[in-house]
């Protein structure tokens, strides 16, 4: 019989390539990992795995497994989870996980309502930025993901359960002094030439496209995904950026000033979540409460 704990193993060992590195990513000991494989093989009945030096590859079999395991490790999570929230949420679990900005404001207060209203439901929460959080979603490894987009329209959540939670506007950062410091607004083509401070890669490739929309390419000589770092770069006078409306919420522009975007610039700020796990009170819970909290 193939028990789920040994798929879960079976993955780390392929996306680490070693026995020892998905040890590691599992907290348990390699000569555990190894015991699980061998389990694992003798359910299945043939080989699963081979060595190539110091690294392990999938055989075909191996393979197809794995390319199964995400719907199956899915599918009972949502099973799992329904049968704990029979007893009127006394027992459920949401793995949650979003981007940084949206950590540090929709998350606290969502989570501080569900816990008041549920105290049984335990929440976790990760950090990823899409489209790595979607994929997460999908492979079974959260239940929950925040997730944004520019502009609307897009296909690529078309086999999920997208809850719209807010539009979030990019804002123009400059240094105090910056000739365009005291401006009420500025439009994108009035900052070319200027150095610019890029954040994540999706918001880099966002600032790349609305530069060149206005007929420049934007000179980015510094690229951090840590938004406090670039309202220090900025602060000191080493370039301009555009962030997230979300982001300037939880962080104070120190030596910089917040000039708004004409034309105004969105992301579709979405929470996520696979059909059946929908269905799960516990993530449905979640749900509604991400959703109150994007409309105060």
């Amino acid at each position: 019989m193939i028990e789920p704990r040994h798929l879960r193993v079976l993955r780390a060992v392929a996306a680490t390539g070693s026995f020892s590195a998905a040890a590691r990513e599992l907290g348990c000991t390699q000569p555990a990992v190894s015991q699980q494989m061998k389990a694992l093989e003798a359910s299945t009945g043939t080989p699963l795995l081979v060595r190539t030096g110091r690294e392990m590859r999938l055989t075909q079999a191996g393979e197809a497994l794995v390319r199964h395991a995400a719907g199956i490790l899915a599918g009972l999570t949502a099973a799992e989870e329904e049968v704990a929230a029979i007893a009127g949420l006394r027992a459920g679990r949401v793995r949650l996980v979003s981007f940084s900005s949206g950590s540090s404001t929709l998350v606290p207060t969502a989570l501080a309502a569900l816990r008041a209203a549920h105290p049984g439901t335990r929440v976790s929460l990760v950090e990823a930025e899409p489209p790595r959080s979607e994929e997460m979603l999908r492979e079974g490894d959260c239940d929950v993901a925040l997730a944004f987009r520019y502009g609307t329209g897009g296909t690529e959540w078309a086999d999920l359960v997208v809850r719209p939670l807010l539009s979030d506007g990019l804002t123009v950062l400059v240094p105090e002094g910056h000739r365009l410091a005291d401006a009420g607004s500025v439009s994108i083509g009035e900052l070319a030439g200027e150095s610019w401070i890029a954040g994540c890669p999706r918001c880099r490739r966002q600032l790349v496209a609305v530069c060149e929309e206005s007929g420049f390419t934007p000179r980015i000589d510094f690229a951090t995904d840590d938004y406090p770092a670039v309202v220090g770069l900025v602060g000191a006078g080493l370039g301009v950026a555009v962030l997230p409306g979300l982001a300037l919420e939880s962080v104070l522009p120190k030596g910089a000033r917040t000039v708004a975007v004409e034309p105004p610039v969105l992301r579709e700020i979405v929470a996520l979540t696979l059909p059946d796990l929908a269905q799960v009170p516990a993530v449905a819970a979640t749900l509604d409460q991400l959703v109150t909290a994007a409309a105060r």
